[in-house]
């Protein structure tokens, strides 16, 4: 296990919380409309010359009910904080040129009347002047700079035109008939926050760096993903896989090397040529700053519902002619997923990051797979709760910048120098947090049932102006995933709960990430199971504390921890109230109507439901609802694609027969991210409040 020093941690925390000298007024605690006064930073990106940080600065705007993000810039000593961008759009992507003479950001910004579509903007940094180079239809991603900085490499959308699958006779002219209907034929047609899918694939394109027509470079019926890589013949690296029935399949990706016209050195074939082949994903290639060598990451599928990534390396000349038998993994004893790998300028190593024990560690490797730590706590983007997130860049000096976090900031920019010496540059939520006693986190451990001993993470966030000895009500919050995290990063949902007078308990259970694959594996094929036993071991530790009041325990959770608190009711009712937000029910059901369902059947079970219809069952929080006394409100978006809202309703319906106390909430035009509008957010906070309350008489 990895951590910082406490000294260094110890430091961060001083400097992001010394200038903080707050005078509180009576009326202190956090209330619901101060979400729409909590910003956060996101996407910090160092200048190649690692003297100054562009970051996105988001937030939320009362009157549109939206969040947004402007472009952003500060010296990496503190100094000349100033905006780029202003109003209400949505920036994103920033990417400075090879020299660090241009920016290049996308920007979508919202009129009074309509939404605009996505544009390309340069910004030169010497004079202040910005450009739009290109507008699109489709959001591009994954913008990449040419070595050379004068093309841009980008994915997107490439629509298919289709003829009309019947076309009706005899409609006069001007009649008004009905929408002709959707014809669906792609496995992938829908997927949850996006809808129905339009009818094309994502492929790689390419546009000059002053702007222009850009150019379309991969085809097929396949999606091309990035991120994007050039390799030193100015050729793109980019993961797709181009099986039959590759939709069916949604982890197999290889590497692709594809040829620019025009653009590349070319010796022999102008085709997309395969770089690597397994069973299993590589992706995110990158070269070494002196050409000579390639890492990427990956990992053989061994068909294990999670599976970590490691990082491979490989020299540039036997990467791009395929010599497979060169290829090397780095970090196979490093028993923790890799994220990000960023190149050192020396090319004698690699930055990376990871979650370790609910923290997000940034770490430097040596080429022999030798790790030391860099910077800890990276995260803070996900505002509803404490889940896994944030991101860093790497400069050509060394200078990394990443968002550092704790249960008491949201995301705020931070520079790392090369001899370790971390400091945070933004105090983005001082004006409003200076007015506001939050409550305050604690990390424990303690030992998991019939685990050999083993130790689980929780965490407590107490109420302001906590007193051990009173009685508190408690709060149970669930993570999701269940191949995800919770840790020591801000969360607006539980500093909500605690400003309410509630002790929070959030816990890592077995199956969560950050603790290495054994760990996960334990929920393999077995989801829910041991993750419950664990989730009761550690109300009952917080119990013997003497501070919570055993009759007064409430739960909640979201995605997979709403099953996990459907599950929790179905086998107990030591809680007097639940709510399970965005749940499955039925894993039959769910299994055949949620958007990634290529997925499930074979990752998560043995079979087709059809085929394991006792298994599906069995781990159904729906078998169990004979059992159910607890009073259990159900909270999901209408257009949820992900955990349709038809799993929720079957959980409602039969409770409702049922004769157990439940309300059904129903957030309109909301996805599987409910909170993504500010006024979901404290509307869910709300209802969970209000559903507690009126159990806790």
């Amino acid at each position: 296990m990895l951590h910082f020093a406490d000294g260094l941690r110890s430091t961060v925390m001083i400097l992001a919380l010394g200038i903080l000298s707050p005078a509180f007024a009576e009326d202190s605690r956090l209330k619901l409309q101060d979400i729409f006064e909590i910003e956060f930073a996101s996407d910090p990106q160092v200048s190649p010359d690692g003297k100054t940080i562009a970051y996105l600065r988001n937030y939320f705007d009362i009157m549109t009910d939206r969040q947004y993000a402007n472009l952003w810039s500060i010296d990496a000593d503190g100094s000349n904080h100033r905006p780029l961008t202003s109003g209400l759009r949505n920036d994103a992507s920033p990417r400075w040129s090879p020299d660090g003479s241009r920016l290049l950001f996308l920007t979508k910004e919202k009129t009074d009347r309509e939404v605009k579509r996505t544009e390309l903007h340069c910004r030169w940094m010497a004079t202040g002047e910005s450009a739009r180079l290109a507008a699109f239809e489709n959001a591009p991603g994954d913008l990449t700079w040419s070595p050379d900085g004068k093309h841009i490499a980008f994915t997107m959308l490439a629509e298919a035109k289709r003829e009309p699958f019947v076309t009706l006779p005899g409609r006069p002219k001007g009649a008004q008939w009905a929408a002709p209907p959707k014809v669906i034929r792609r496995i992938r047609y829908r997927y949850d926050g996006k809808g129905y899918l339009k009818d094309g694939y994502q492929h790689v394109f390419v546009m000059p760096a002053e702007g222009g027509t850009s150019r379309q470079i991969t085809q097929g019926d396949f999606d091309y993903k990035g991120p994007l890589a050039w390799t030193p013949d100015s050729w793109i690296v980019c993961s797709t896989s181009r099986a039959e029935n590759w939709e069916l399949d949604p982890r197999q990706a290889d590497l692709y090397r594809v040829p620019v016209p025009g653009v590349s050195r070319i010796s022999g074939s102008m085709n997309a040529q395969q770089v690597t082949d397994r069973r299993g994903p590589d992706h995110s290639a990158v070269f070494s700053p002196d050409g000579k060598q390639v890492a990427w990451l990956g990992f053989d599928d061994r068909k294990l519902e999670y599976q970590e990534t490691h990082l491979y390396l490989a020299n540039t000349s036997d990467f791009l002619a395929g010599n497979r038998e060169k290829f090397q993994a780095i970090t196979e004893e490093f028993s923790r997923s890799v994220q990000n790998p960023r190149w050192t300028p020396g090319s004698d190593g690699l930055y990376f990051n990871y979650d370790d024990r609910g923290h997000g560690q940034l770490v430097h490797t040596d080429l022999e797979g030798h790790v030391r730590e860099v910077a800890e706590d990276v995260g803070g983007t996900v505002i509803g709760r404490p889940y896994q997130g944030g991101s860093y860049s790497a400069s050509k000096t060394g200078v990394l910048a990443f968002t550092w976090t704790s249960p008491h900031r949201p995301a705020e920019v931070t520079v790392v120098t090369p001899f370790g010496k971390a400091r945070v540059l933004t105090q983005l939520n001082a004006d409003l947090f200076d007015q506001r006693k939050l409550g305050m986190a604690e990390e424990f451990f303690f030992k998991a049932p019939n685990y050999e001993g083993r130790s689980i993470q929780a965490w407590l966030v107490t109420p302001p102006d906590f007193d051990a000895k009173k009685k508190y009500p408690l709060i149970l919050e669930i993570h999701g995933g269940p191949y995800a995290n919770y840790g020591w990063r801000f969360s607006t949902e539980v500093q909500m709960y605690a400003a309410a007078g509630y002790v929070v308990l959030y816990v890592n259970p077995r199956g969560s990430t950050g603790y290495g694959e054994e760990f996960a594996e334990q929920i393999h094929k077995a989801y829910p199971g041991v993750d419950y036993d664990d989730l009761m071991t550690a109300v009952d530790v917080v119990l013997k504390r003497g501070f919570v009041d055993p009759d007064r325990l409430f739960v909640t959770g979201g995605s997979g921890g709403g099953i996990l608190t459907a599950l929790v009711v179905g086998k107990t009712a030591r809680f007097r109230a639940a709510v399970s937000a965005k749940p499955v029910i039925n894993w039959y059901s769910f299994a055949l109507t949620t958007d990634n369902y290529p997925y499930f059947w074979q990752y998560w079970f043995d079979g087709y439901p059809w085929e394991q219809a006792a298994e599906y069952h069995k781990r159904s929080p729906i078998s169990l609802v004979g059992n159910v006394k607890t009073p259990t409100m159900l909270l999901t978006g209408e257009v949820d694609r992900r955990t349709p809202i038809s799993e929720t309703e079957q959980f409602y319906q039969a409770l409702k027969l049922r004769g157990i106390d439940t309300a059904m909430v129903r957030i309109p035009d909301a996805s599987h991210g409910i909170v993504k509008r500010p006024s979901n957010l404290m509307n869910k906070v709300a209802h969970i409040l209000k559903w507690f309350e009126i159990h806790d008489e």
